[in-house]
């Protein structure tokens, strides 16, 4: 672990990276360089291998730009003219996915639930048996307007079953929870740069199962976004179709060398999970109140309901932390009022240690007490 960083951020990314991680950019690098073209080709095989998956079965995929453009590029690109989309919802992430399809005129229904609760397994039984229509099924595996984790490996059994084609969003889980695409049947998975890997922004990445990815090409809504085109550009020459990230991929190469070091995705997400249980038993010991029920709870990131007391103000809250070097995240939650504090990220117990101190001077600096159970 490196100790060196600027202020610690309990963010669900961007997030804090190693000092090496940053050096890693500190050079130019040509994009039609051989050395960056074998790098990319490196990345994207060790992308496939940290998906459980066979390189003869799935690809990856480098997308420039946002998590949210990875996204929005396989719902525009793999969804044919004649298909329906179903979007499991239970928070803000999974309503975007909603919005991409309405704005680009692809059919799309919603299986929505509370933002405290997984989806409903049987509805969605009865959902796809109804519908024949349904060629598409999307959810978000962990939810960060909540932190909440989504059965995916149970969704898609039922989505399998049915012949549809699986989209999961990954975005903060990959690199901390293992998730064997080709075992759960995933057929795309996107997740991003910035997020338990550890590197900075600039791209995110799509698990593509090779079967589904073939019959979409011509299929794409857009120019830049389309999926299929680059891939095939990727497959054929190394390169992007546009300009890429350089500097955002050598420093997501070194990342995925210190996941390596640190003992891969199991290591890593045992890191996150003793950082999320330090940080929620100092915040309950001082009577801080979680959102979601422990079964529904994962690692990532975790919201806390505001305190019951008039002198508490986020914004207040949020400013005296960042000056104590701390930075946390606002809630995003419909209908209840919290703030988030992320797990993810180069942090270890002295940046917990550092937090809680934060938070317990700023209540008092707020003449804040609150009830202790």
């Amino acid at each position: 672990m490196n100790s060196w960083k600027d202020k610690a951020l309990f963010t669900p990314g961007p997030l804090t990276t190693s000092r090496t991680v940053k050096q890693s950019m500190l050079r130019d690098l040509g994009s039609r360089d051989t050395q960056f073209i074998q790098l990319v080709f490196e990345i994207r095989r060790r992308l496939v291998h940290l998906a459980h998956a066979s390189l003869e079965a799935y690809t990856s995929i480098i997308m420039q730009g946002s998590g949210t453009f990875g996204i929005e590029s396989v719902i525009t690109s793999v969804i044919p003219a004649d298909g329906k989309l179903l979007v499991l919802v239970n928070g803000a992430y999974g309503e975007r996915i909603v919005q991409m399809a309405q704005v680009h005129h692809i059919p799309v229904i919603v299986l929505q639930c509370p933002e405290d609760q997984v989806p409903d397994i049987q509805l969605l039984r009865e959902i796809l048996t109804e519908d024949q229509q349904i060629s598409h099924v999307a959810v978000v595996h962990c939810e960060t307007t909540t932190g909440i984790i989504n059965p995916i490996q149970a969704i898609g059994e039922v989505v399998k079953k049915h012949d549809c084609i699986f989209i999961v969003d990954a975005m903060s889980s990959f690199g901390a929870y293992e998730i064997p695409v080709e075992g759960w049947g995933i057929d795309f998975l996107i997740s991003s740069s910035n997020k338990c890997i550890e590197g900075v922004p600039g791209f995110s990445f799509i698990l593509a199962n090779k079967k589904t990815l073939s019959p979409v090409k011509g299929s794409a809504r857009t120019l830049a976004l389309d999926l299929y085109a680059q891939w095939e550009e990727l497959e054929k020459t190394g390169q992007f179709r546009f300009t890429p990230p350089v500097q955002a991929l050598m420093a997501f190469n070194q990342a995925l060398i210190e996941l390596d070091e640190e003992g891969g995705i199991i290591a890593r997400g045992e890191r996150y999970r003793k950082i999320s249980e330090s940080i929620l038993s100092g915040m309950q010991d001082m009577g801080f109140v979680t959102y979601l029920d422990p079964e529904n709870r994962g690692y990532i990131i975790t919201s806390f309901r505001y305190p019951d007391n008039s002198n508490f103000n986020f914004n207040t809250f949020y400013q005296k932390l960042s000056d104590k070097g701390c930075v946390i995240y606002p809630g995003k939650l419909s209908r209840a009022d919290c703030f988030r504090i992320g797990h993810i990220g180069r942090l270890d117990d002295a940046d917990v240690f550092v937090l809680l101190s934060a938070i317990r001077d700023t209540l008092n600096e707020m003449k804040i007490e609150l009830p202790v159970s």
